[in-house]
């Protein structure tokens, strides 16, 4: 019962999120549009990264190398004159599965902080590197030269297409995740997660999964780099700094990890609040702190699980 109050939550979420670019027209309020696509996006990436910490335990402070070198690829090849959005994202897509793949095999064979910190150091490396490239405008970032471009068939340029567009792979991403943890796959994962020794006697090897679980996560993470670029129509290094992995991973234990519509809630919730608080005070972090400390402590698994009755989606 509760696992049906689980998916009725999430298909009402994705419901309202459809009848924000209409409401926002009736209201003369475009600017709800631009708000929430920013929540999307960030969603995204917060989802990719419940995949592996939620479900497979890998406490990740790197998870924002993904999100720049999505932003990267597509800006980087806008620069020399490549608009292809296919090509684009496709790109973005690889380098960031290449990439997650490379800190993957290293950060998986370790555990607990040594884990955390390998994949921070990386992800430190990666912004540092971004600051130093003054071709692509170094520590100020640069601007998107064009969108990315797929011939008739979208327009970026459109806020309620693009808006729509991005409603859809988050959609999409959803159901891909949700099949995952369900399938043979995450149920390794999620098992080497609670008792490896165990899951390595029924002769399952940990370490594959987790990697593979590791580069899709990335992967996923790369695509909403190139949405975020496209979005903001800037390129910042900062994207890739490890205050943005904590957001994200805010988002996460906010949201309630581990579940459906977790990553999603703890967006929309994280990033209105923030929008509201900060045209209040500057000082917003101050509010917000005591919020995510109650929500632990009183919604152990989250906004989303406490909406879905205590249960994981």
């Amino acid at each position: 019962m509760r696992g049906h109050r689980g998916l009725v939550v999430v298909l009402a979420g994705l419901a309202l999120l459809a009848l924000v670019p209409p409401v926002a027209g009736m209201l003369n309020q475009p600017f709800y549009i631009d708000l929430l696509r920013r929540v999307m996006i960030l969603a995204i990436a917060a989802v990719s990264l419940d995949l592996i910490l939620g479900y497979g335990g890998m406490v990740s402070f790197g998870h924002a190398a993904y999100l720049g070198i999505g932003s990267y690829s597509v800006a980087v090849m806008a620069f020399y004159g490549i608009h292809s959005g296919p090509l684009q994202w496709l790109v973005a897509i690889g380098a960031s599965a290449l990439v997650a793949l490379a800190i993957g095999s290293v950060s998986i064979r370790t555990s607990g902080i040594y884990f955390i910190m390998i994949t921070l150091a990386f992800t430190q490396m990666l912004y540092f590197l971004g600051i130093s490239v003054d071709e692509y405008g170094g520590d100020d970032g640069m601007g998107l030269k064009r969108l990315s471009q797929f011939g008739n068939l979208i327009d970026l340029g459109d806020p309620v297409a693009f808006y729509y567009l991005v409603l859809a792979i988050l959609v999409l991403t959803l159901v891909i995740v949700h099949r995952l943890v369900h399938s043979r796959f995450g149920m390794v994962i999620r098992a080497a997660k609670s008792n490896e020794a165990r899951t390595r006697a029924i002769g399952f090897s940990p370490y594959a999964y987790r990697l593979v679980a590791f580069v899709i996560a990335g992967a996923i993470c790369g695509l909403a780099g190139a949405l975020y670029v496209n979005h903001t129509k800037y390129l910042s290094p900062h994207i890739m700094h490890w205050t943005i992995s904590g957001d994200i991973m805010f988002m996460v234990i906010l949201g309630g990890m581990g579940s459906t519509a977790g990553p999603v809630a703890g967006a929309l919730v994280l990033l209105v609040l923030e929008n509201l608080l900060s045209g209040w005070t500057e000082h917003w972090q101050i509010i917000f702190g005591p919020f995510l400390v109650l929500v632990v402590l009183f919604a152990k698994r989250g906004l989303a699980g406490w909406l879905a009755g205590g249960r994981h989606g």
